[in-house]
């Protein structure tokens, strides 16, 4: 199925922006034209493609179909590249799943090594960051374990080394006696949402226990550790973000030298992949300067 440059366009900008408004701004035409080419775009493919509303959301069909149009804008600007052509109106878009403990650690430093790319990232959790690939919904992303999505290039990048970690206080006020199944089922512990499982990892595989302990929710990585140092409960931080507190007092370690180590991977789309060459260099030059036994970089 053919689908007009123009209406694709279209499309992946309201998504970006949320309204047709936003959309027509940046494309340079009214309004009624940018509805017109979705109303087009819908009667081809024979769905509807937007969810009219505040903001505008895609539907499944809207979200792949977008997807493919920025995927069509990196090959297109990859060709111009390869042969010395100087055609791009503007610089090329990617859009990435990531967790949230990556981004606030160490993925800001490998976009800012890129040249002329925007970056739509999508914050999910480690364990389900490979479902945007699946789903089509994204270019690429950082996922866990070695396992490579049908039709992306897996690349090892590293060890991202969390540590259980409470103020010294709360550790007086639930831990006197050590850390044991019987405490940790009591103790309140931090929880990025409801799909993290990195504290029950944790103490599944400090007790041999499935625990379910008192919870608070906390959806914020540097919050996180803010909420650890006052007591809030204990959490899984990376160590780079615990580190000096953990130097200077305000936190502890609930098990000495008790690590939990996530593998990382970066997976990216095989077709795309020679397109975000630029991209993968520099995730992988990042990871190197911050995780546990990285992946030679390139």
């Amino acid at each position: 199925m053919l689908l007009d440059p123009h209406h694709l366009s279209a499309l992946a900008s309201i998504l970006r922006h949320g309204s047709f408004e936003a959309a027509a701004a940046e494309l340079s035409v009214t309004p009624s034209a940018i509805s017109q080419r979705i109303k087009a775009l819908e009667d081809r493919v024979g769905a509807a493609l937007i969810h009219r509303g505040t903001p505008c959301t895609g539907t499944p069909a809207g979200l792949r179909i977008a997807r493919h149009a920025e995927d069509i804008g990196l090959l297109e600007a990859n060709l111009a590249r390869e042969l010395t052509l100087d055609q791009r109106e503007g610089p090329i878009r990617v859009r990435i799943a990531l967790p949230a403990d990556i981004l606030a650690t160490w993925f800001i430093d490998a976009m800012a090594q890129t040249g002329d790319i925007l970056f739509d990232l999508v914050i999910d959790d480690q364990d389900h960051s490979a479902d945007w690939l699946r789903r089509g919904e994204v270019s690429a992303a950082i996922t866990v374990g070695g396992q490579a999505v049908t039709g992306c290039d897996a690349i090892a990048l590293g060890t991202l080394r969390y540590l259980a970690t409470a103020s010294p206080a709360f550790m007086r006020r639930w831990f006197p006696s050590g850390v044991s199944a019987k405490s940790l089922a009591q103790a309140p512990c931090l929880t990025f949402n409801r799909k993290d499982n990195l504290q029950k990892t944790w103490v599944t595989a400090q007790t041999g226990s499935h625990l379910a302990p008192p919870t608070q929710f906390m959806p914020s990585t540097h919050g996180f550790v803010e909420a650890a140092i006052a007591g809030l409960g204990w959490g899984m931080n990376p160590e780079s973000l615990v580190r000096k507190s953990i130097a200077d007092g305000r936190l502890c370690e609930l098990v000495p030298d008790a690590p939990l180590d996530v593998e990382l991977t970066w997976q990216i789309g095989r077709v795309l992949a020679p397109a975000l060459e630029p991209l993968t260099r520099a995730v992988r030059r990042a990871a190197a300067q911050s995780l546990i036994v990285p992946a030679r970089p390139s």
